[in-house]
């Protein structure tokens, strides 16, 4: 049965200490059991100052044997600096030895699927599938987060078809509410197939959409609620996020 925690810690360095520590356990954990391991990053400051850490210190994670995802990803040009993969380029991976192969970027809007959004979010989906021995996905060891201050992540925003989707693993979204409008994401189906999602969440102004995630909220209306991993769910949060909780 999957668990929910609700770790909360000082500040924002101090979740991102943590969670870099459990990133390596989860990881190490892993490629000692199958050889290999899989995780999906997100874009965000938190998100990337947990990369940054990585960079500074991944213990013993061989990084040639992890394959790396991308939650969502804006549909921009190659090369843009908005863009996550490039973000998480910048901060980790062109800095460790993974292998160029097992890192799986969503397309950019100069690639090959053009100026087609749905194309290129098609092609993502099939090479999850591709990846996964006759499953949709991957099952994922971490899903990272982040969380906006109205409870979206990837780029499933409340009150949208994307995050509605109860088939589709990964879809295009065409009318972002946070610029740019035209984004790649995975949706909750896919989330739902990681072993361990993770929330990283820091700052005050994000914590009445903790309180209501984490207090049964509907994914329509707080996307966050509906994340949860198969094995574990677990809430990283400063003092400001977590300040809405009764307890944590």
């Amino acid at each position: 049965m999957s668990k929910t925690s609700f770790l909360q810690y000082l500040d924002a360095q101090a979740l991102v200490d943590a969670a870099r520590s459990r990133f390596v356990e989860v990881v190490t954990a892993a490629q000692a059991v199958r050889g290999s391991a899989s995780v999906v990053l997100t874009g965000g400051g938190t998100g990337i100052a947990l990369l940054e850490a990585l960079r500074q210190n991944s213990g013993s994670i061989d990084w040639g044997k992890v394959d790396i995802y991308f939650g969502d990803e804006r549909f921009l040009p190659s090369g843009d600096p908005e863009r996550n993969e490039v973000q998480a380029a910048e901060a980790l991976l062109d800095h460790v030895d993974v292998h160029p192969d097992r890192v799986f970027r969503m397309a950019a809007s100069d690639g090959p699927h053009g100026s087609d959004p749905e194309v290129a979010a098609a092609t993502y989906a099939q090479i999850l599938h591709s990846r996964s021995e006759g499953e949709p996905t991957p099952a994922f060891d971490i899903h990272l987060l982040g969380m906006g201050g109205e409870g979206h992540i990837n780029s499933l925003f409340p009150h949208t078809d994307a995050v509605r989707e109860e088939h589709r693993y990964v879809v295009a979204v065409e009318d972002s509410p946070k610029p740019p409008p035209v984004r790649i994401t995975l949706t909750l189906p896919a989330v739902r197939r990681a072993q361990h999602v993770w929330l990283l969440v820091s700052g005050a102004n994000k914590a009445d959409a903790v309180a209501a995630a984490v207090g049964g909220a509907e994914s329509d209306d707080v996307p966050s609620a509906g994340a949860l991993g198969t094995e574990a769910t677990v809430w990283f949060l400063d003092s400001g996020a977590a300040s809405q909780l009764d307890t944590v």
